[in-house]
């Protein structure tokens, strides 16, 4: 079975939804993020979703692709999939109430040591038709192969930073037993190599591990909190790639590795190392307006 790069430029049937407060406040009490912004509407303040909600928000395209996008691939190839990147640019919050309209294409095709890289692009509008947010969500299909590459241009180059020396911070993050439980309930991103031990074992891991997605937004907290005054409206972008694993029962470390300031701008370099020192996100970056 080989994933055919004519696919590029397909665009999926479009998904509606709408952001509820309970969806918002479940994501950031997740990841322990009592961040006001996301929790305090006393005095008639409106609350905001964490800016890491939108992956939320397109999981059910990615988890039904099948049923969004036109393909000739069995259902079973979708199973071969393990999420590789994400790169998402906020244009403004998502605020509970909001109704979203989601467009999905398909946005590139390329070879890779192991599989096939897959990447989708979302873009969220709100119902005044404005731009809320896009995402790039890379997958890889292991172990299938593609006819040739297409739509490199397409997507974002994500930079590795190398620096010497100690990081400018390190913030240690606890992942508990029970964290990728709670994710998994508190966002319905559901997939069972995070939740399921023998289902993780039979695909060759050691056991169920950390949902990188709730890795990313553990940074992106630290980011916000550390560089960001607190204000989540200042993020702008935030990508990485996964290259590691998170055990559930470990620490991890986000690691700020370089800081650029022009103006009111800030463009940050981060990582994310597991417990063995491994980089469980690489190529970390996020611009702070």
């Amino acid at each position: 079975m080989k994933i055919s790069s004519s696919i590029v430029g397909s665009r999926l049937k479009e998904y509606s939804t709408t952001a509820t407060w309970r969806q918002t406040t479940n994501y950031a009490a997740a990841l322990n993020d009592m961040n006001p912004c996301y929790f305090d509407d006393t005095g008639g303040k409106k609350i905001m979703a964490p800016p890491m909600f939108t992956v939320a928000l397109t999981w059910p395209i990615m988890e039904n692709l099948n049923e969004f996008l036109a393909s000739p691939y069995p259902r079973e190839v979708l199973h071969t999939i393990v999420h590789y990147m994400e790169h998402i640019e906020f244009f403004q919050p998502v605020l509970p109430g909001d109704r979203l309209k989601i467009q999905g294409e398909v946005a590139a095709v390329l070879p890779r040591t192991s599989g096939t890289l897959f990447v989708v692009k979302f873009t969220a509008t709100d119902a005044a038709g404005k731009l809320v947010f896009t995402e790039h969500f890379g997958s890889l299909f292991r172990g299938v192969g593609c006819d040739s590459s297409a739509g490199t241009e397409n997507i974002p180059n994500l930079q590795r930073v190398e620096t010497e020396g100690r990081p400018v911070w390190e913030a240690p993050v606890n992942i508990s037993a029970a964290a990728p439980y709670i994710y998994d309930g508190c966002t319905n991103i559901v997939f069972p190599i995070h939740t399921s031990p023998q289902f993780a074992a039979a695909v060759g891991l050691p056991g169920i591990i950390y949902q990188g997605t709730a890795t990313l937004a553990h940074a992106a907290r630290e980011l916000v909190n550390r560089e960001g005054d607190s204000n989540p409206e200042r993020l702008k972008v935030i990508a990485g790639r996964f290259t590691g694993m998170v055990l559930p029962g470990s620490t991890i470390r986000v690691q700020l590795l370089k800081r650029s300031v022009n103006g009111k701008d800030q463009d940050l370099f981060f990582r994310v190392l597991n417990e063995q020192g491994q980089e469980a996100i690489s190529s970390g970056y996020a611009k702070l307006g």
